[in-house]
């Protein structure tokens, strides 16, 4: 997670990813604290790190295989290309954090994983909530596409008939899920026909 608004698209991949039975490793920038401070009212802290995600996440996290990094460690398991890990996802994606990976900055550990991810092949799934975008910002996602990465705004659709906040959220989250292969029910998907969704909702 960067610093960007957003935080119920960054809860509702791990939530689909905890679903899915995968195992997470969560790297929280120093901006990205003080947003989900901002948008949930819940303190993120290294030390409870665990109880603090559970209370977010709205779930019991026993059982859970789930790992933290603190976003200063350079040393920590995703900053080498020889920990195991089936690709990364940067939700929300703040325009700073996407300018840092887009030129290699690595300065933090979001922005050095991402750069392992790119360079060992793997996903990576970068998710800008920002509108609209500067010149440089669309610079930078040209060359995260070029690079490798999967560029995916978090832009929601309409056709699956959503009648709740969340399911625009889940929406995005499952469109990330979809890129990494994940299954999901996180949306109704499209069949083809026009109104399915309506009809059903009006059933």
């Amino acid at each position: 997670m960067s610093g960007a608004s957003g935080t119920p698209y960054a809860a509702a991949v791990i939530r689909g990813l905890l679903d899915a039975g995968e195992a997470v490793d969560l790297v929280v920038s120093r901006a990205a604290r003080l947003t989900i401070l901002d948008e949930t009212g819940i303190s993120f802290r290294d030390a409870y790190w665990r109880a603090d995600l559970a209370n977010w996440l709205a779930r019991d996290l026993d059982g859970a295989d789930l790992a933290y990094w603190a976003a200063g460690d350079l040393a920590a398991g995703p900053s080498s290309g020889s920990y195991p890990a089936k690709g990364m996802v940067v939700v929300p994606a703040s325009t700073a954090a996407v300018a840092g990976i887009a030129l290699g900055l690595s300065k933090d550990l979001l922005q050095r994983a991402a750069d392992v991810t790119l360079k060992e092949r793997r996903p990576l799934v970068v998710v800008p909530r920002e509108t609209p975008y500067t010149r440089s910002t669309l610079r930078h996602l040209l060359d995260l596409a070029d690079a490798g990465a999967v560029v995916l705004p978090a832009s929601p659709a309409f056709y699956h008939g959503p009648t709740e906040v969340q399911q625009l959220v889940d929406f995005v989250a499952g469109k990330v899920l979809d890129v990494l292969g994940v299954e999901h029910t996180l949306f109704r998907r499209w069949t083809g026909e026009l109104g399915a969704a309506r009809a059903l909702a009006e059933k």
